[in-house]
């Protein structure tokens, strides 16, 4: 398979660091706005977006909430120790986590693990008035994590509560800077409301309610689907080929009035930001493996990595459209009196990959060599240079807090 052997130095160009926007503009819906229509590149501003999208399309938005996810805690040696939260491991599902009281488990990353022997670590800090004692210990590894368990001695604070007071906003690395007051606003969506990503989804900070109700009074529908971003999303690709970088798994959630929306919409969306792409189109690939079996667990409805280009499911795409696929999703919460679907994907979308669902895409300028450039190559048929191209030399910011794009292939 072709994909398997793309190698991800074909997918660098030069990015200055002055280039990349440390902090977002003043008003966030004030940035710019590049437009790549059928091979044609112009720009806007990015409140005017409506004006570029079809009246009564469908556009899909990733609701998920960034924590603080960074827990530091001090050792009588006065090392500091960062905890850093990846995911939920008991319980294991993000809602229940964070109404969790009294003891959690999470699966992290450590910083300065050397120095964290093994004895339990403590800090002491104010909740709603109330002083309250946070321990962790370190468990087992789990693949590159470790498992840490929390005890707190006060079971009037849950766990949100907690993360509230003492976590620190996990910006981005590249950013290079620590993370100010200000954050905690301008690196959220104004829709964020699903508390568990690690990273924002950072092509939907640029709307602003002025934007969603042009939107609405343009006629586009608008839905929302859950996809928690992982700390992966970082992750450069170290291998030369990209079958050997492996993605890392995220949870993702659809309800069942956006299954109901997109058939509407004859299973077609305009996504905004890479995350809702790949909660998207692995809805698709989910609804295919629906189509022999409606009694398969949520779990065994994680699309794996390779999937979309290799294998059984694979063939059965052959013969299954993006609306079966969507009504098959719709037809497994009936058979199952379920509202929505709860699963995990680690689909890897890279040239090679036919698009099922996403018609058109609003997304930031990404880091050289990362699976996102790849999603958005094999988005336009391979002609990402033009856009980056004409983004270096139009004075575009970059990143999590840079300019955005409304791609339409």
């Amino acid at each position: 398979m072709e994909t398997k052997h793309i190698h991800i130095k074909d997918y660098n160009y030069s990015l200055p660091d002055e280039r990349i926007a440390k902090f977002p503009l003043a008003q966030r819906d004030h940035s710019k706005l590049l437009l790549y229509k059928h091979g044609e590149v112009s720009e806007d501003v990015f409140y005017n977006i409506p004006n570029h999208l079809p009246d009564g399309a469908l556009m899909v938005f990733n609701n998920t909430k960034v924590i603080q996810a960074r827990l530091h805690f001090r050792k009588s040696t006065g090392a500091l120790i960062e905890v850093f939260l990846l995911e939920p491991y008991l319980p294991a599902d993000y809602e229940q986590m964070f109404q969790t009281t009294g003891s959690c488990s999470w699966l992290c990353m450590i910083g300065n693990l050397k120095k964290w022997k093994g004895e339990t670590l403590r800090r002491t800090f104010d909740v709603k008035g109330r002083e309250v004692t946070l321990c962790a210990e370190r468990r087992e590894d789990v693949g590159k994590s470790y498992r840490v368990d929390f005890t707190w001695d006060d079971n009037t604070v849950s766990f949100a509560e907690l993360l509230d007071s003492v976590g620190e906003l996990p910006i981005p690395p590249y950013l290079n800077r620590e993370t100010q007051e200000s954050d905690k606003t301008t690196y959220q969506t104004v829709y964020s409301k699903i508390k568990g990503s690690v990273a924002a989804p950072t092509a939907g900070l640029h709307f602003t309610s002025d934007v969603l109700a042009s939107l609405d009074a343009h006629g586009i529908d608008r839905e929302e689907v859950t996809l928690h971003v992982g700390a992966g999303t970082f992750k450069p690709v170290k291998s030369e080929e990209i079958q050997d970088h492996e993605m890392h798994t995220e949870y993702i959630c659809v309800h069942r009035q956006t299954l109901e929306k997109l058939i509407k919409h004859n299973a077609c969306a305009i996504a905004v930001g890479t995350t809702s792409v790949r909660t998207l189109e692995s809805l698709y690939y989910m609804g295919v493996k629906l189509e022999k079996n409606l009694d398969l667990s949520e779990d065994e409805l994680h699309v794996c990595q390779w999937e979309p280009y290799e294998g059984e499911t694979f063939e059965m795409a052959a013969n299954v459209t993006p609306m079966k696929a969507i009504q098959n999703v719709l037809a497994y919460l009936d058979r199952h009196s379920l509202n929505s679907l709860h699963s995990s994907t680690q689909i890897i979308i890279a040239p090679g990959y036919e698009y099922k669902i996403v018609k058109m895409l609003v997304t930031n300028f990404h880091q050289p060599q990362s699976t996102l450039l790849l999603l958005v190559s094999a988005f336009l048929h391979g002609d990402w240079h033009k856009i980056y191209d004409y983004a270096l030399a139009h004075d575009f910011r970059f990143l999590s807090y840079g300019d955005s794009s409304l791609l339409i292939p």
